[in-house]
């Protein structure tokens, strides 16, 4: 898959307005926009990106690192 890089300068995240960038494609992974804002990931079929809120990914949510110990990860507020 290959998005014209004069298109992807165009196109912005429906639900926040943030940049995209392609991610996925290769490797056997399937094609995707994804926001540089909030995270979601668009999926791109037959070379067309789908910029519907309803059919993106949800970011999934941070997942505590081995290396730190319980309960000090950030709070979800960011502060």
């Amino acid at each position: 898959m290959r998005i014209d890089d004069d298109l992807l300068a165009i196109l912005a995240c429906p639900a926040c307005r943030a940049p995209l960038r392609v991610s996925g494609g290769d490797g056997g992974a399937a094609p995707e926009l994804l926001c540089t804002g909030c995270l979601r990931a668009y999926p791109v079929r037959d070379d067309i990106p789908v910029l519907l809120v309803d059919q993106a990914r949800e970011p999934e949510p941070p997942v505590a690192r081995a290396d730190e110990p319980p309960g000090t990860e950030e709070p979800a507020d960011g502060g």
